[in-house]
C-alpha cells in the first residue's frame, strides 16, 4: 500500500465536499510521510446534554498535521520523526491491538483524510509503474484515519494515519503492490458517512471498514510519482 496521496485541488472543495471551513492557504499538492496534510475530525464541544435530550448534531472541523502518526508515549521529537514514516498507513485489522494505535483507537480519535487521488505501483510488467487512482466522477475522496496529539517539553506534534483494508479480491486494487504480498487499499468512506464514522460507538466503527467499489474508481499511469 502506497503512502503518497494528492490533496484537494482547491480550498473551496473542503467546504463543498465535507462541510468544513475552507483552509486559508493550501498545502503542497502531494503528501507523503512527515509532510503536513489536512484531516477532518469531530469538533470538541463542552456543551452538556441532558439524558432526555437528543444528541446535538456532529460538528466537523478541518485540522492540519503531520502524515505519520506519533503515539503519545514517544519520548522525543527525533524519535517521533523516525517512527512516523512507518505509521503513515495502518491496517484496520490491527488498529485496536497494535501498540502505536491502540490508545488512539480506544479514545475515539478518528478522522477523515480528504484526498483527490492516491498513488500505487503497478508491478504486472515486472517494473513499478506509478499509477494515480481517483474517483471516476473526479470528486474528492474521504479516507478513514486516526489522529493524535503528542506533546513533551514544550514541543507539540499533531499527526494522523490512514487506515487500509484488504484488497486481494478487489477487481481493481488487486493489480497493485508487489506480487506475493497482500493487496491493500485505503478505507474510502461512502459520501454521507462522514459524521457517522466520526461519532459511531467504538463497537460499530469497524463496520465502515469496507473496500470501495471498483467501478467507482479510475486508474491512470503517471509519468512521475
Amino acid at each position: 500500500m502506497s503512502s503518497q496521496y494528492e490533496c484537494l485541488k482547491s480550498a473551496d472543495l473542503y467546504a463543498e465536499a465535507f462541510g468544513v471551513s475552507a483552509p486559508e492557504t493550501l498545502l503542497d499538492k502531494e503528501v507523503w510521510p512527515r509532510k503536513q496534510g489536512f484531516f477532518i475530525r469531530k469538533a470538541h464541544t463542552d456543551a452538556p446534554t441532558a439524558p432526555d435530550e437528543a444528541a446535538p448534531p456532529v460538528v466537523l472541523e478541518l485540522a492540519q498535521g503531520q502524515f505519520g502518526l506519533v503515539p503519545t508515549w514517544v519520548k522525543s521529537a527525533s524519535d517521533a520523526k523516525l517512527r512516523s514514516t512507518k505509521l503513515a498507513v495502518t491496517r484496520y485489522e490491527t488498529m485496536s491491538t497494535a501498540t502505536p494505535t491502540r490508545g488512539t483507537w480506544l479514545q475515539g480519535q478518528r478522522c477523515i483524510i480528504p484526498m483527490q487521488a492516491f498513488f500505487e505501483d503497478d508491478w504486472r510488467s515486472g517494473k513499478a509503474v506509478p499509477t494515480r487512482i481517483a474517483r471516476v466522477d473526479g470528486k474528492p475522496m474521504g479516507v478513514a484515519g486516526l489522529w493524535e496529539h503528542w506533546t513533551k517539553d514544550g514541543e507539540e506534534i499533531t499527526s494522523f494515519t490512514l487506515l487500509t483494508v484488504n484488497a486481494n479480491s478487489h477487481a481493481l486494487m488487486n493489480r497493485y503492490g508487489q506480487n506475493g504480498n497482500e493487496k491493500r487499499m485505503p478505507a474510502i468512506l461512502n459520501e454521507g458517512a462522514w459524521s457517522a464514522w466520526l461519532s459511531a460507538p467504538i463497537d460499530k466503527a469497524r463496520e465502515f471498514m469496507r473496500a470501495y467499489p471498483a467501478n467507482l474508481l479510475l486508474a491512470n499511469p503517471v509519468q512521475k510519482k
